[in-house]
């Protein structure tokens, strides 16, 4: 999520930028440095060098905390929650909500602040999440996608259990078939939302929906045949779709205007997401009302007066039987 100077509404400025045919564009992530194990990046997996900072709201910064927890290092990575709300000035910090905090760490405000820190010069999107290195005093990385490989790969030493240390989300054998569902799951469905939700024109709307739904389709054809994307063991696909798929019926379907049906619609999704939910302690990184507060009550130019629905009711505890499929 991001922060574009470029919008008139800065509500929503993190939306990146609106084309002339009115369609949402998102801008790619600014820094893209690894941490590793060995430390032959330049930065080295330590234990309590690097914080994280996210929203529970944003469905990239989702990511980091699932896999954090996954992984088994609460210990090791350190975290501090915006604001669910996104004001005229960003992401800020705050000790005033549930969940939120001020900044340990650089004593900042606005996260705008971190990146000035790290880069005077920067000129582009205020995004969570964000990894930060207390040893060097600059952004490691801020792309979702790659921090949860280094996350994954790179802090074995530090995982809580052998059994976390053993987990691989990204296995070698299934490094293709991974990245091939990765390759349209993002521009159809975890990109397209907000493809949907941010058009400025029924051309677009109509161009980003049809493509959530395509994609949310071919994904019930998959979960038809095994327990999760790519077989009987969660992957990074799992948790990169999962983020999309846990805000889709609080949040997409009505906020976004991706109504034409909803997660608990489709048997084999819907069964997918109550499965992942109860598993490892992925629903202690869930939290709807950050979510819901997060989306209706920033997007002015969507919802202008702010208002957060009352709805709906989910049980994403309700039983499941994907433990079959995985036979």
């Amino acid at each position: 999520m991001a922060d574009d100077k470029k919008q008139t509404n800065n509500s929503q400025s993190w939306t990146s930028s609106i084309s002339n045919k009115g369609e949402f564009k998102r801008r790619e992530s600014a820094f893209r440095n690894w941490i590793t194990a060995d430390g032959s990046s330049g930065f080295k997996a330590e234990k309590d060098r690097y914080h994280l900072y996210v929203s529970l709201a944003c469905p990239w910064a989702h990511r980091t905390l699932i896999v954090r927890k996954l992984k088994g290092l609460e210990e090791v990575l350190p975290y501090t929650v915006v604001d669910w709300l996104l004001g005229e000035n960003g992401w800020n910090f705050t000790d005033q909500k549930p969940k939120c905090t001020l900044d340990p760490v650089n004593g900042a405000k606005y996260l705008r602040e971190i990146y000035f820190k790290a880069d005077p010069n920067y000129d582009r999107n205020f995004t969570v999440p964000v990894v930060w290195d207390k040893k060097t005093n600059t952004i490691v990385n801020n792309e979702s996608s790659e921090i949860i490989r280094m996350l994954n790969s790179e802090f074995n030493e530090f995982c809580g259990t052998p059994a976390q240390k053993e987990m691989d989300l990204y296995p070698e054998a299934l490094h293709s078939e991974i990245d091939e569902v990765n390759s349209w799951i993002y521009p159809k469905i975890n990109n397209g939302v907000y493809r949907a939700g941010f058009a400025r024109s029924q051309e677009a709307y109509d161009e980003g929906v049809k493509d959530v739904f395509e994609g949310l389709d071919r994904v019930e054809e998959i979960l038809s045949k095994k327990r999760y994307l790519t077989g009987n063991s969660i992957t990074e696909a799992d948790i990169r779709l999962l983020t999309t798929l846990l805000r889709f019926d609080t949040v997409y379907v009505g906020h976004f205007k991706c109504n034409k049906k909803r997660i608990i619609d489709y048997p084999n999704i819907w069964g997918y997401v109550r499965d992942l939910y109860a598993t490892d302690g992925i629903s202690e990184t869930v939290d709807q009302e950050h979510i819901q507060k997060h989306y209706q009550a920033s997007h002015r130019s969507i919802n202008p007066h702010g208002i957060v629905a009352i709805g709906p009711d989910i049980d994403f505890n309700a039983p499941h039987d994907r433990e079959k499929l995985s036979k």
